[in-house]
């Protein structure tokens, strides 16, 4: 299996600078998850005073394919196929940071399928995707 760190770096080596500046920071990898740390900073609030829908669809694209990783034991070639995502309930701007949980539910020879799970420090679900991936 491949370790937190491992995957931090692949992580850096492999986004967009974009997604780099959302200072994503790998912090458990399980047999069935990968959690990361999603610092909630001032770039990814928007004028109502909370954490962004897009910021947060980034982080589960990205969680997913971490996870997608974690679970090949490295990268290989694959795009999303479809993200879908509900936000439940709004993250403050000074909530420090959100947990966030991917889990690969089914690993195909072509198409994965998963889902991500945004905490608050309280443990309140504040959204969840599931995501289709295909290995190309």
């Amino acid at each position: 299996m491949i370790d937190a760190g491992t995957l931090q770096s692949t992580l850096e080596g492999l986004a967009a600078e974009y997604v780099r500046r959302l200072r994503l920071r790998v912090e458990k990898v399980d047999d069935d998850a990968v959690t990361l740390a999603f610092p909630v900073s001032p770039e990814v609030v928007h004028g109502g005073g909370v954490l962004c829908g897009q910021a947060i669809m980034s982080v589960a694209d990205t969680a997913m394919l971490l996870a997608m990783i974690a679970r090949l034991g490295g990268f290989k070639p694959m795009t999303t196929v479809q993200l879908q995502t509900s936000f439940l309930r709004p993250v403050p701007k000074d909530a420090g940071s959100v947990t966030v949980v991917a889990r690969v539910l089914r690993f195909g020879k072509s198409l994965s399928y998963g889902e991500v799970e945004f905490l608050t420090a309280d443990g309140k679900l504040a959204a969840h995707a599931t995501t289709t991936y295909a290995l190309i």
